[in-house]
């Protein structure tokens, strides 16, 4: 009697099992369906989209390698070309890199001013990432040292030369030079002390800047 009980029970359980479902999926079955349509549609759209973001970087990127190419070989107005479209149309990060090699083909082909330009525009552009904006800084105040004022200067590097900046050394011989330059040797003085009291700085920055230091002192022009 007992063995009938249970299998009595279970299949009550089971019935009630089954009309529960039944219940569930008549009222609740499209919303399951249509929300798997959902995650089945959403991930292949992820897979398409990133198939079409890696397609036009890899693209870009082989934009750039011609523009490389072409710079190499000298055809430097073919390549600025080249690089000015792929700054308009690239994708990723080429862009910023094309503003670069484009900003650095200027000072080779002598244009100093399109150079700082180029270079200065790098800087104040809020979308590009942080340290290609710093970079782009400190290549126009070194531009800046032979071709401007220690002011020019100084409104490209001086931001960058605190102890929390990555490129404070750069940025401080850059400075410090400008400053020989202009006959202020005590300001430049200061700058190249900051470099070589600098544990973290480059080997070959800190010679140098050790360099101008004997040089300052020998001249005696900044006590």
């Amino acid at each position: 009697m007992a063995h009938e009980n249970d299998s009595f029970i279970r299949e009550v359980n089971e019935q009630i099992r089954s009309e529960r479902l039944s219940n569930f999926w008549g009222r609740y079955g499209a919303v399951v369906i249509g929300a798997a349509i959902l995650i089945v549609l959403a991930s292949a759209g992820a897979g398409i989209y990133e198939y079409w973001s890696n397609s036009r970087a890899s693209a870009s990127g082989d934009q750039f390698a011609n523009a490389l190419k072409l710079a190499s070989e000298g055809k430097n107005d073919e390549a600025l070309k080249a690089l000015s479209d792929l700054e308009t149309a690239g994708h990723g990060s080429y862009p910023v890199l094309a503003k670069f090699r484009a900003a650095t083909l200027f000072a080779q082909k002598g244009d100093t001013a399109g150079a700082v330009a180029a270079f200065t525009a790098i800087g104040n552009d809020t979308s590009a990432p942080q340290i290609f904006r710093d970079i782009a800084k400190v290549r126009a105040a070194w531009l800046l040292v032979d071709n401007g004022t220690y002011e020019q200067v100084s409104a490209q590097a001086e931001a960058l030369s605190d102890d929390a900046q990555p490129l404070r050394n750069s940025a401080r011989e850059a400075l410090g030079l400008a400053a020989y330059k202009a006959g202020n040797f005590a300001q430049a003085k200061q700058w190249f002390e900051l470099i070589t009291g600098d544990a973290q700085a480059p080997r070959n920055v800190a010679q140098r800047a050790q360099i101008m230091l004997d040089n300052i002192a020998a001249s005696g022009k900044a006590a």
